[in-house]
């Protein structure tokens, strides 16, 4: 399981997703630890900074389908509402919750920042990461829409750069994703830290309370250009977690083979 620590340093607090065994993915409980850390950092008025990143040289893997295995490839039966929907909206929710944040939210990338963990990505205001860096959002190449995170990644980069990287789902490196806009500063393998501190000194000049107020105009700003799709995703997610799509990509992916779709 994917734990959150947390450490706070005066008005700096750092959140590390925690699981070197599973590249820090996303599971049910550390979504709800991070929505804990959200809904208190939204009341903390001496917080002026929270840095989020992964441990052991990995951000975050996505989100962890282990608890999905058995709903792989197998409609919904009976007539309650699907648990897949209710699940993936939380996961929905914690990104609205990440956006809405008072404080500067930099996120700091070593390693792997894939699907899930991506859609975290895109949520900081401001980004740095290493050489050792690697985006992607491989979803679809598994047969799994990309639900709650497409609103972000097109906020984020824009349509052009949102379709490409959610519909093509190649790898970049780092230094392409300064260039695209992603990344704000590329760090050292070994300064991943310094750098952030220095970005962070750089950003007291701000005031705190005057961050907040751009923070929430620019939120609403994206509010007008991006509905909320927090439900229409849950429902694409589970539908396509459902899906023969969804059983024949994640089977080839675990015997190293492509998707018979690679030939038709």
């Amino acid at each position: 399981m994917t734990e959150l620590l947390r450490h706070r340093d005066g008005a700096v607090e750092r959140w590390t997703l925690h699981n070197p065994a599973n590249r820090n993915a996303l599971d049910d409980a550390v979504v709800e630890q991070l929505l804990a850390a959200c809904s208190n950092a939204a009341a903390d008025t001496s917080l002026r900074f929270i840095v989020l990143t992964g441990s052991d040289g990995a951000f975050c893997a996505g989100g962890d389908l282990g608890n999905m295995a058995s709903a792989v490839g197998q409609p919904h039966g009976g007539d309650e509402t699907d648990p897949l929907i209710a699940m993936n909206r939380r996961f929905g929710d914690l990104l609205h919750a990440l956006c809405a944040l008072p404080q500067v939210l930099i996120a700091a990338v070593d390693g792997p920042a894939m699907a899930g963990g991506f859609g975290l990505v895109c949520c900081a205001d401001f980004v740095v990461a290493t050489p050792r860096s690697l985006f992607a959002t491989p979803e679809v190449t598994l047969g799994i829409a990309p639900a709650q995170i497409a609103p972000f990644v097109w906020r984020r980069l824009g349509d052009a750069s949102a379709r490409q990287l959610l519909i093509e789902a190649r790898r970049f490196t780092a230094t392409e994703a300064v260039v695209i806009g992603l990344v704000n500063e590329l760090a050292t393998d070994t300064d991943l830290l310094p750098t952030t501190d220095a970005l962070i000194a750089h950003l007291r000049r701000a005031a705190p309370q005057a961050v907040a107020a751009t923070k929430r105009l620019l939120d609403k700003l994206a509010s007008h250009a991006v509905r909320d799709l927090r439900d229409d995703a849950a429902q694409a997610f589970a539908a396509s977690l459902r899906s023969d799509e969804a059983r024949e990509g994640l089977a080839a992916f675990a015997a190293k083979r492509p998707p018979r779709w690679n030939a038709e």
